[in-house]
């Protein structure tokens, strides 16, 4: 008979996305298994940028000067044309609202290292490698995972969940019959990682080469590492093209074949994929298993990270009775309408920025002349309906700010992973006494009404009172008592044994 073992959560991949859900839910005290069948990390990149968000649940993790080693800030970022014109230029190394940079850069496998060893430095979790998983199933109240070692052993994991974030042939996803949409048109890429030495590469740290002949992308990573990912044109023999030759002859010398040492070539297809289904039973999946998108913007691995700082808090809420188990069907409800959103922005924006007619080019072209701003990033969404008031104020349900305070500080190292309710000193002595009382004892709860530390996140919403969720989005904002009482009351658990005001 196969060795039981019983946890909160078994997470079904060890990739970067399963990888963090492992470290959030040891961060929750949640126990965790994680199984992934490569023995070894992938030792190739895959995954390249980081935003502001994403650096901010690592800061969560209380590692981020250890990440911060690891990435660089991206400083610049350019589009040009095929007559290698810049059509436009932005400086992009300043903090930005989350306070880290907005955009940052990485080789894959230096950041999965780091994650895996904050995995190892965790109780309660663990990251089981060469383990294949033979079957998933909902087994009423629970999850089983059967699964087999790399020596042969069988196990049976009794999870009361399970995440599955096992890549984009998902074969949880396949298992549960969850059926994708494709959105946009697939195209394949060559992309070519490695060390660029002796040789000055191109001048910023991003470039879009909008060249209808042959679309491409360069990206400076951190040290000696380059990466350029070129399109696959009619008539290119995919065997020559990727080959040291080959990519000195498409990226015009720009990664010259005695200079340019890759540690990857190869030939990918770029999708737009968003699952029909994310939760089944008590089986969620996040990552590429629910949403793939061509890399435009560069949301992959941060939309599959946003998927588990959504997931985790709540998982963790309803495990410890803070929450109804109905909170778990806001995950789906939330997640898959702002990751759709992502792979829509970017298949349109590959069909724009990625043309291969000559015509369509220019048009491209003057457009982005006459509008530069509109060639950036689109501003991010808010969450589909779900624990937030976006439905009758379009300012929740938002991602919220994160100061750097006068010192140094950033706000998320006092709050830690609990909601913050920031509001004036007024306002808040205005709350019912006993309502106040419940909060200041309510050890899920964070009250702040200090200028110095809320100040700027008051401004930004442009509320006299804002509500923050654990994962660092908007709840409700408001500007008087009442306002203030009711997003409090709309906490879980909170107000339930308060009389509300006539």
């Amino acid at each position: 008979m196969a060795n039981v073992v019983d946890v909160d959560v078994v997470v079904i991949g060890g990739g970067p996305v399963g990888v963090t859900a492992l470290a959030l839910l040891a961060r929750a005290g949640l126990s965790a298994i994680g199984v992934e069948r490569e023995v070894q990390a992938w030792p190739t990149a895959r995954a390249v940028h980081f935003d502001g968000e994403t650096f901010r649940t690592l800061q969560s993790l209380g590692v981020a000067d250890r990440f911060a080693e690891a990435t660089l800030p991206m400083a610049s970022f350019h589009i040009e044309n095929e007559e290698r014109e810049v059509l436009v230029s932005v400086a992009t190394g300043q903090l930005g609202s989350q306070g880290w940079h907005d955009d940052l850069t990485f080789h894959q496998p230096d950041i999965e290292a780091l994650l895996q060893e904050l995995v190892q430095e965790f109780p309660g979790v663990e990251l089981r490698r060469g383990t294949t998983v033979r079957s998933v199933r909902n087994a009423g109240q629970c999850v089983e995972v059967a699964v087999r070692d790399a020596d042969g052993g069988d196990s049976l994991i009794r999870a009361r969940w399970a995440i599955a974030a096992d890549g984009a042939r998902s074969q949880s996803r396949q298992t549960l019959g969850i059926e994708c949409e494709q959105l946009g048109e697939d195209a394949q890429w060559l992309v070519a990682d490695g060390f660029l030495e002796n040789s000055p590469g191109l001048s910023s740290d991003m470039i879009f080469l909008g060249h209808h002949t042959r679309p491409a992308l360069w990206i400076r990573l951190p040290g000696k590492r380059v990466r350029m990912e070129f399109m696959l044109m009619p008539g290119d023999d995919p065997e020559e093209i990727a080959t040291p030759a080959g990519v000195a002859r498409i990226s015009h010398g720009v990664l010259p074949a005695d200079k340019f040492t890759a540690d990857r070539l190869a030939i990918y297809t770029f999708r737009g994929r968003i699952a029909r289904q994310w939760r089944a039973g008590n089986i969620f999946l996040a990552g590429d298993a629910a949403h793939q998108a061509p890399p435009l913007f560069g949301q992959g691995l941060c939309a599959g990270i946003r998927d588990v700082a959504n997931l985790v808090w709540k998982l963790d809420a309803v495990k410890r009775g803070a929450a109804d188990e109905s909170l778990l069907d806001t995950y789906e409800s939330e997640r898959m309408p702002h990751a759709r959103f992502w792979v829509e922005q970017a298949t349109r924006a590959a069909g724009f920025m990625q043309t291969t007619d000559a015509d369509v080019a220019k048009q491209r072209d003057a457009f982005i002349r006459s509008n530069p701003a509109a060639s950036g990033p689109p501003d991010p969404p808010a969450l589909g309906p779900g624990l937030h008031e976006g439905g009758t104020d379009q300012r929740a349900g938002r991602l919220g700010m994160q100061p750097v305070l006068s010192d140094g500080v950033r706000l998320d190292d006092m709050v830690g992973s609990r909601f913050l309710v920031a509001t004036t000193r007024e306002l808040y002595k205005a709350v019912p006494a006993a309502l106040r009382e419940q909060l200041e004892d309510h050890s899920d709860i964070v009250v702040l009404f200090d200028p110095a530390k809320v100040g700027q996140i008051l401004a930004a919403a442009g509320a006299q009172a804002v509500v923050v969720r654990p994962d660092r989005y908007i709840l409700g904002l408001g500007d008087t008592p009442e306002a203030l009482e009711r997003l409090i009351r709309s906490i879980p658990q909170v107000g339930r044994n308060v009389p509300a005001r006539i």
